[in-house]
């Protein structure tokens, strides 16, 4: 697998522990004016620090902050731990309608009002996937074709994804998964 997509490390985190099964996007600034499209059905997830803000999510989450950065690697590396597929994908044309997923992400309401407004485009996509543990953690060199604000990254080599193993058990990421789609309907 060498898709990756980048997140908040915070985020990442979170969706590696079962906290949350749901990204919101609406797009980095290398994506141009078409925005974000959800291109992939599977990808590594690429925690950055990049545009992370601690205020930017609840404070429940807020104390993980110190936690993620104590164990981040340098910033020469790229630390890989975390494989996804997604489950659903809804494109939400409304602020209302992402509104309704409170509860269900560590993200603010202003953070989630501003990326909604962003642009002359009012929507945003929300992404429900299900997140799988790879079987050993990956470290690889940080190439600078990684950086910027964008959302995929193509990595320079390949990461195994055999024997991954799920963060959440069915029953219970069945049961967040028909909570994001009742919310999204």
């Amino acid at each position: 697998m060498r898709i990756a997509f980048k997140e908040w490390a915070i985020i990442v985190d979170a969706l590696g522990r079962g906290e949350q099964i749901i990204l919101l996007r609406k797009g980095g600034i290398s994506e141009g004016r078409g925005g974000f499209r959800p291109e992939h059905a599977q990808f590594l997830l690429f925690p950055t620090q990049f545009h992370q803000q601690q205020e930017s999510v609840l404070p429940a989450a807020q104390t993980r902050f110190g936690q993620i950065a104590v164990n981040s690697p340098d910033p020469s590396q790229l630390r890989l731990k975390f494989f996804a597929q997604v489950a659903a994908v809804q494109r939400l044309d409304s602020l209302a309608a992402a509104q309704r997923l409170r509860g269900q992400h560590l993200w603010r309401d202003q953070v989630i009002t501003q990326r909604f407004d962003r642009g002359r485009d009012k929507s945003i996509h929300a992404l429900a996937l299900r997140v799988f543990r790879l079987p050993r953690m990956t470290e690889l060199p940080m190439s600078p074709g990684y950086g910027g604000c964008k959302s995929w990254v193509e990595l320079e080599q390949d990461v195994a994804t055999t024997g991954v193993s799920p963060v959440l058990s069915d029953d219970v990421f069945a049961e967040k998964l028909n909570q994001f789609r009742a919310c999204v309907k």
